[in-house]
Parts: structure tokens; C-alpha cells; sequence
């Protein structure tokens, strides 16, 4: 377990401190320290799609407690409506509120946001996860309609994203060169006034249509080392931050500091690619399921802070999740699986099988340190029933390129609101040329499973869509094509200031400073 020394630590603050740095404080401006890279504020790149996001608003807003979220209007009137098919949704918009520029939104700046993410010229990488979207049309300046593919019973879950000036989209272009990244317009409770390499201002929108909020100037710094995280808040610079499992226990007991751990939809896991001799054999595969030892993996690398992984659906999904569709960890039946389908060991304990070696390689990426931690474990518990797993800690631009032909100790749940949006692309055959390359890594082909998707996906009625998510699991069950580890609880650590917090939501695949106890800030008060 890492130590944090606090000496050490408090020093280096003193340092920073003196050279400008800001220090938290306990009135109505918050400084928290972040691992993302600032900047990158654009909507139409991907920016806040899980409604994120303190400087937009989304047509819809997620709504917090224990379990799945709800959905809440925002900027729409009320949640949307969908003619008999669900291939028809009428949205209602608010009227009388403003951009931060001071320009009035209406239907307009809703089309145009829409049509700039699927438009090709913009090159937005969560342009896939909107093409369900054949048109959007003003019906007239309040009124929205979307006219979708096919039906899409999670269409809510794309009404997350921020609305931006259709003035600043109406030239094409890639999302990736707008002045949106650095210069973001939209409606939210907070505008950004100040971004450099390491710090971001971000001050309260005095005229928000919801109120303005009482955080009154939010400063996040760029600290991509969790170490130096770790000290920079154990010294009292920061008033939070987000910090891996283990680091973040070690501030269990030091008041004023508190660690909140919040429930997520986000897991890790290996893909298997289906292509590979070894991680594309059935056996293999479900061999390797029973061989590791999840609950391990959650004692000893993630503290505590985790649940075991089976499929990408958690008990969280209620109806839709499928207790039964697990694997119990079990050597024994991984051997007995790997014997019966013709892999032997050898004298080094290594199986073979028709002259293959029982092994193959996982990727991850060499930043992560969390990822690197459960790697090295999958790898020991495969090693264990007589299966090979060579590690290769890359960055992601030397890891794409090899997605078929490696396995990847992936993450994902970046959508985790529907069980659509959780489950389908992680297990749905891929489209060549659609999505990310990232979508189902292992390439694994199900006809079942993706008819089962298929009919989720397009009813409405809550019964048969949860029943059609069980037996998705029931049937990945039978022939996995990944191995599922972990979900993990996403940890905090907060220093105490007297604020009256909104309580935690589920969270998805991004984590840090925009979501945690600050997910919803705009909606804080002072303590009595």
C-alpha cells in the first residue's frame, strides 16, 4: 500500500503555494486537483455527453439517489415524448434562457448542436453514438422533434449532452479546431473565465435559469500524478481530488479529510480477441472465467472498493441484471474445461495444444497504474491453471492497432443510463468502419446475443426489454468472450468545509472532478 508522507507533502504545497499556486478555502470558492488534461470543452467532440458538465446544459439532467438515475428536463419543459414506435421523439424547450455570450437559446441552437455531431466534417468521436438520429427539425422556436433510424427505447440518454450557439457550429469543421474547447458557450450554472495548461477558473453564472449556485468560483488544477494528488491535499492546498482506491483509504482516518466512494457502472476487464489460436479458443475462454479470483482482486488492489464483474450489466440494472449469469472462481473447473478440450500441460506447466502454446498477450496502458495492478493479477491466475499471459504496458496510440490480435485490460460503462447503452456495444458484433475501435475488442460474433440486443433496444415496454437483457447474459454466460473482473467504486477524497452536498449518482467509465461529490455543484448550500 502507498504511503502518504505528509512532511514531505506539506513542504512541496508551501513551495507551490509561494509561487501563486491557490489554496483551498472554507468560503464560496472550491480548488480541486485533477488527472484529465484541461480544456477540450466542445460539445460536439464528446465533451460532457453523460451530462457532466458544469458549463452546458443538456435538454435532459440526470437525477441522483442510490440505483439507476432518472432523467429530469432541463433545458426541455419536460422529459421527452415518443410516438407509438419509438422512433419519434418530441422534445418541448424552455424559453427565456440564455447562452453565456448573452445570445437566446431556442430550437435552433438544439438542431444545430445535433447536426454538427453527426455531421462528418466535424469528426466527433461520439458521432456513432448518435447515429440513431436520421433527422432533427424546430418544429417551431420551442419545440424539438428527433426522427431516429429505427426505434431506440434509450433515446433519453442522448438528451444528456450540452447545447451550444448554432452560431458557433455554423461553419463545418473538425470539433477537435473550435473554439469551443477553449472558449465554451453554453447555458450551464458555471462559465469558464480562465484555462491555462494547469488550471482551469470556472465562476458561478449569476444569471443561471435555475438559479445561480452558491460555489461561487470552482478552480481545477491539472496534477496527473495521484502521488502528488495525494500529497497536495494531505498538505490543505486542495479541497479535493480524485485518487485510486488504496491512496485514497490511507485518508480514511485523517480529519478533516473524508474519502466518499461512489458506485459506478464502470468495469475492467480483458478482451479475448477471437482471432487468436489461444484467447479466441471457447475453452480458453471460459476456462479463463472460473480461474480468477475477482473477489481477491477487489481486497487487495481496488481496497474494498468494488464489486465482481461477470458481464458488463451489474446488479445496479435491477430487472435487467441476471444474478445467475456469473462464474464462480473455481481452478479445478478451469482445468477440467482446459483438459477435456484438448490442452494438456506441459513439463513447464504450460498447456499446448496440436503444437500451440497457451499463450497470448494483454495490453494495457502504462499510465494506469490500477490497470497495470489487475493485469499483472489476471496474468498470475491464468498462469496458475497452466495458461500464459504475456503484459505489454503501451499508450493507447501503440495499443489501437493491435486490438485484434491482443488482448486489451480494458474499461468501459461511459454511458451507463440505460442498459442499452451499457451492453451494446460492448457485446453486439461490430459494423466495420462504425463506432470505436474499442467496441466489443474481443470481435466475438453472436447472432443470439445480437438479435436479443436488437429487440431491447427497440421496445418500450420495461418487461420485455429487461427480460431480453437477461437472457443476453444468460447467453454470454455460455460463451464469454471476455473476462469480466471488476466494477469499481470511483474514490474521493473531500476536505470538510461546511457545505451541504446533493448526495451521490451513478457513475459512468470518466471519473474525476467533474463527477464525485461534485457532480451536481451548482446545487450545494452552506450547512446550518
Amino acid at each position: 500500500m502507498m504511503r502518504i508522507r505528509t512532511v514531505a507533502g506539506a513542504a512541496f504545497a508551501l513551495v507551490l503555494t509561494a509561487c501563486g499556486a491557490p489554496t483551498a478555502t472554507t468560503t464560496d470558492s472550491l480548488v480541486l486537483a485533477d488527472a484529465a488534461e484541461l480544456g477540450g470543452y466542445n460539445p460536439i467532440a464528446g465533451y460532457g455527453a453523460a451530462g457532466e458538465a458544469k458549463i452546458y446544459d443538456g435538454l435532459l439532467r440526470l437525477t441522483g439517489g442510490s440505483g439507476m438515475p432518472g432523467f429530469a428536463p432541463a433545458l426541455a419543459t419536460e422529459l421527452p415524448r415518443a410516438e407509438p414506435g419509438a422512433a419519434v421523439w418530441t422534445v418541448p424547450l424552455r424559453t427565456g434562457v440564455r447562452f453565456s455570450d448573452a445570445t437566446t437559446f431556442d430550437a435552433a441552437d438544439v438542431v444545430a448542436t445535433y447536426r454538427a455531431i453527426l455531421d462528418p466534417a466535424s469528426a466527433s468521436e461520439v458521432r456513432s453514438s448518435f447515429s440513431m438520429i436520421e433527422r432533427v427539425e424546430a418544429v417551431d422556436p420551442a419545440t424539438v422533434r428527433f426522427t431516429l433510424r429505427h426505434p431506440y427505447a434509450a433515446f433519453p440518454t442522448k438528451l444528456l449532452i450540452g447545447i451550444v450557439p448554432s452560431e458557433a457550429v455554423a461553419e463545418p469543421g473538425p470539433a477537435t479546431e473550435s473554439a469551443l474547447n477553449t472558449k465554451p458557450v453554453g447555458t450551464g450554472p458555471y462559465r469558464l473565465t480562465t484555462l491555462e495548461p494547469t488550471r482551469a477558473v470556472f465562476v458561478a453564472n449569476e444569471n443561471y435559469w435555475g438559479g445561480a449556485p452558491a460555489v461561487k468560483r470552482l478552480t481545477v488544477l491539472h496534477v496527473p500524478d495521484d502521488n502528488t494528488r495525494a500529497q497536495r491535499i494531505a498538505s490543505g492546498e486542495l479541497d479535493g481530488t480524485s485518487l485510486p482506491p488504496l491512496l485514497a483509504a490511507t485518508f480514511a482516518d485523517r480529519a478533516p479529510m473524508s474519502v466518499h466512494a461512489n458506485t459506478s457502472a464502470d468495469w475492467r476487464g480483458v478482451s479475448l480477441p477471437a482471432g487468436d489460436p489461444v484467447a479466441g479458443d471457447p475453452a480458453v475462454r471460459l476456462a479463463l472465467n472460473f480461474a480468477v479470483d475477482r473477489q481477491a482482486m477487489i481486497d487487495n488492489i481496488l481496497g474494498g472498493y468494488g464489486r465482481p464483474a461477470y458481464t458488463p450489466v451489474p446488479e445496479v440494472y435491477g430487472e435487467s441484471h441476471n444474478p445467475t449469469a456469473t462464474f464462480a472462481f473455481d481452478r479445478a473447473r478451469a482445468e477440467q474445461i482446459l483438459d477435456a478440450a484438448g490442452w494438456p500441460r506441459g513439463a513447464d506447466g504450460v498447456r499446448a495444444k496440436q503444437g500451440v502454446r497457451a499463450r497470448f498477450t494483454v495490453m494495457y496502458n502504462s499510465t494506469d497504474t490500477l490497470r497495470r495492478d489487475l493485469a499483472m493479477a489476471f496474468a498470475s491466475d491464468a498462469r496458475r491453471v497452466g495458461v500464459e499471459v504475456d503484459l505489454e504496458a503501451l499508450s493507447w496510440d501503440r495499443i489501437e492497432p493491435r486490438i485484434e490480435r491482443a488482448g486489451i485490460l480494458l474499461g468501459g460503462g461511459s454511458e451507463p443510463f440505460d442498459p442499452d447503452t451499457q451492453a451494446y456495444n460492448t457485446l453486439h458484433t461490430v459494423d466495420p468502419g462504425a463506432g470505436s475501435p474499442y467496441d466489443n475488442a474481443s470481435r466475438h460474433s453472436d447472432p443470439t446475443i445480437d438479435a436479443l440486443l436488437e429487440k431491447a433496444r427497440r421496445t418500450l415496454d420495461p418487461a420485455d426489454r429487461a427480460a431480453a437483457y437477461r437472457a443476453v447474459q444468460t447467453r454470454y454466460a455460455e460463451d464469454p468472450s471476455h473476462v469480466f473482473l471488476v466494477h469499481l467504486d470511483h474514490t474521493y477524497v473531500v476536505k470538510d468545509s461546511g457545505w451541504t452536498m446533493s448526495g451521490p449518482v451513478l457513475e459512468p467509465h470518466a471519473h474525476g472532478v467533474t463527477w464525485g461529490p461534485w457532480w451536481s455543484l451548482q446545487t450545494w448550500t452552506r450547512g446550518s
